[in-house]
């Protein structure tokens, strides 16, 4: 009987053994885990935010071909899409007219025709520009201050990212009430056609000196922001004030310095303190 209890009391203790050490096991492997996360530095200088402003592309210039006197067009020298030289001869008109090219482009705009009769009224062509494009905008009396003659701005047309020059602002507003606005881009390629849309980008306010992390970096919880920063292969949770963001980019303040490693993606299950492991690092943020 005695011998019989003392069995089943082994047996006991080394069954709750077993599932302690089971338990210290899960615990220290849940405590190990490590998570993969992907980094960019932090940076210091002016947070500038910009706003875009849309308007149209249009040729840079736009020359009309006029024939001094009606008549008949005896011989045609171009046709659409044709580039032509100052002084190159475009046309000749009955009763000995020579009608010459007064700019350098590209012919647009070709209706007339060998044997038809031209008016001196109507221009029988244009000769465009399409080597650079004029962007025409249009802004509210708030957004003409944003605006300097010979100022450059980042600006796209149809994906093709480039600097276009201020050339022109309007001081008085159209019927419309809205003041126009006019930058010219260069269009060397001519992959970017009259027409289409313009975006440009123009500096609205300016964070001067400040730190600067990717806005995929701020976390927010209860009002409270912070971002986790990798030291040691493990993460320290670090409060910050947002002063100003954007899409991209946030300026901050906080306890935390230049090129200072934060997490950028994979911190939705960290914890102050948790391992990490860093699999895409970037140089900027």
């Amino acid at each position: 009987m005695k011998r019989t209890l003392l069995a089943t009391l082994a047996v006991v203790l080394i069954g709750l053994l077993t599932a302690c050490n089971q338990d210290d096991k899960e615990n220290k492997e849940v405590k190990e885990t490590v998570t993969p996360v992907e980094t960019a530095k932090v940076k210091q200088g002016d947070f500038v935010i910009e706003k875009s402003i849309y308007g149209r592309t249009a040729p840079a210039s736009s020359t009309p071909i006029m024939v001094p006197n009606p008549g008949e067009i005896t011989a045609l020298e171009v046709e659409n899409g044709d580039t032509v030289d100052k002084g190159d001869v475009i046309a000749t008109i009955s009763g000995g007219q020579t009608i010459y090219a007064a700019k350098a482009g590209e012919i647009a705009n070709l209706t007339a025709e060998e044997g038809s009769i031209v008016s001196n009224e109507d221009p029988i062509a244009v000769i465009a520009d399409f080597a650079t494009l004029k962007i025409q905008l249009t802004v509210t009396s708030g957004e003409l201050n944003l605006f300097e003659k010979e100022a450059k701005h980042n600006a796209t047309i149809d994906g093709n990212e480039g600097k276009a020059e201020i050339t022109s602002i309007a001081k008085l507003p159209n019927d419309t009430g809205l003041y126009p606005v006019e930058a010219t881009m260069d269009n060397e390629n001519e992959e970017m056609l009259p027409g289409e849309v313009a975006t440009l980008y123009v500096p609205e306010k300016k964070v001067k000196d400040t730190l600067i992390v990717p806005t995929a970096a701020i976390t927010e919880d209860g009002g409270e922001s912070f971002v986790y920063v990798v030291k040691d292969d493990k993460v320290v949770k670090t409060d910050v004030k947002v002063k100003e963001g954007q899409s991209d980019k946030t300026a901050i303040e906080g306890e935390l310095k230049k090129d200072a490693e934060v997490v950028t993606s994979g911190q939705l299950t960290l914890e102050d303190g948790s391992k990490v492991n860093v699999v895409k690092a970037g140089n900027q943020s």
